[in-house]
């Protein structure tokens, strides 16, 4: 065989192997972590749609998830070690004077009781979260009056993804459109990928596409509604918005890596599965 010939077949089997990586869905921000396409084939491998499959992050296992045991006294050390790939190495634990809620946060971080939303049932709460520099982390709210589900048109949903979803155990009620409660990382694709924590029973919508998704329990009988995370609706932004608390992303691939890699999501989730309600 000819060199011009041996040339001739390696570039034909270099525009196949271009064509084949093109059909298959999946690309690489640079670092190794695919990035699909919301509602593809390669994304419904790496996460669910729906909080409801109880799929967790991917590589993740029960022990990296689960908060570890702490003291149930306001505002004393935890005596659980933090769970692997978090940065605070000390917690404590939040509880309100009627102890209705109660929660473990990295030692520096600061929890503080703010006025609770206007038309909250008796007895509802507000508590902000914060950082060691003040940045805002997560706002846990009680005593929500219950809301309907709003209309979402099938031309305004929008494509989402689960990319991380740990079952928790908290008191809620069942009905339509509901779940058990888990805690979830999912993100919702407009001109970026926008993304938010929370815990939720509320299934984010019909063929992995949403109007809003909301992180928020409902809560039993009389008690009202609960949320607690970044925000209790994320939706799609327009790029004049103010994107934050949200997080915004270029590709699935880096939500991922946010979710799997990132010391703050590691310390949020623990924080976010440690809350206890009183039912």
């Amino acid at each position: 065989m000819t060199g011009t010939a041996i040339s001739l077949r390696i570039r034909i089997a270099a525009v196949l192997a271009v064509a084949a990586a093109t059909l298959s869905g999946c690309s690489s921000d640079g670092k190794g972590t695919p990035a699909w396409t919301a509602g593809g084939s390669p994304g419904a491998s790496r996460a669910s749609a729906d909080p409801s499959a109880g799929t967790a992050s991917p590589g993740a296992s029960p022990e990296a998830t689960a908060p570890g045991t702490g003291s149930t006294a306001s505002g004393s050390a935890a005596s659980g070690s933090a769970a692997p790939g978090s940065t605070a190495s000390a917690w404590k634990v939040f509880t309100d004077p009627a102890k209705s809620v109660s929660f473990e946060l990295p030692q520096e971080w600061i929890a503080q009781s703010v006025t609770p939303e206007p038309g909250s049932l008796p007895g509802a709460l507000k508590v902000e979260v914060k950082d060691a520099k003040g940045g805002y982390v997560a706002t846990l709210q009680t005593g929500l009056q219950p809301q309907p589900v709003p209309a979402c048109p099938d031309d305004a949903a929008k494509p989402y993804v689960v990319v991380s979803s740990v079952p928790v155990e908290l008191p809620h009620r069942g009905g339509e459109g509901t779940i058990d409660p888990h805690v979830v990382f999912r993100v919702i694709q407009g001109y970026k990928y926008f993304g938010s924590y929370g815990i939720t029973n509320v299934v984010g919508g019909a063929g992995g596409k949403s109007c809003g998704l909301q992180n928020l329990v409902r809560g039993p009988e009389g008690k009202g509604d609960y949320s607690f995370g970044d925000l209790t609706v994320l939706k799609v932004l327009a790029p004049d918005q103010k994107v934050a608390p949200a997080k915004a992303f270029d590709t699935l691939g880096q939500a991922a890596k946010y979710v799997n890699q990132g010391s703050e999501f590691a310390n949020v989730q623990r924080m976010l599965m440690s809350l206890k309600v009183k039912n």
